[in-house]
C-alpha cells in the first residue's frame, strides 16, 4: 500500500469499488483505450514542421512601423495605469490614516 497510504478507509473502499485499487489495495494499472476515430497513423516530426513553416507563411505580419506605434501605446498606458494604481493606493492610504488618526 506505498501509493494509499494516505487514503482513509472510506476513501480505499471507494476506490475499491470504483475499480481503482485491487483487494490489497494497490493501484489497478488499466491500459489507456485509443479514441474513436484515431486510426490514421501520427503524422512525422518532419513532415509536422513543414506544415507549421507552410502555416506561418500565411500570416499577415505586422510591418517594423506598426510593432514600434504598437509598443509605444502599450508602454505608455502601462505608464500611466501605474501611476494611477500607485496615486490611488497613496491617496486612499493616506486618508484611511487620517480617519482613523486620533
Amino acid at each position: 500500500m506505498s501509493d494509499t497510504t494516505g487514503l482513509n478507509r472510506q476513501t480505499r473502499r471507494f476506490a475499491q469499488k470504483q475499480g481503482l485499487l485491487d483487494d490489497d489495495g494497490e493501484p489497478v494499472r488499466q491500459k489507456r483505450e485509443p479514441r474513436a476515430g484515431s486510426n490514421e497513423p501520427r503524422t512525422p516530426p518532419a513532415q509536422f514542421f513543414r506544415e507549421v513553416r507552410k502555416e506561418l507563411k500565411l500570416v499577415s505580419w505586422p510591418s517594423r512601423d506598426e510593432v514600434i506605434n504598437y509598443s509605444l501605446v502599450v508602454f505608455t498606458l502601462l505608464l500611466f495605469f501605474t501611476a494611477l494604481v500607485a496615486s490611488l493606493d497613496f491617496g486612499l492610504g493616506e486618508a484611511i490614516v487620517k480617519l482613523f488618526e486620533r
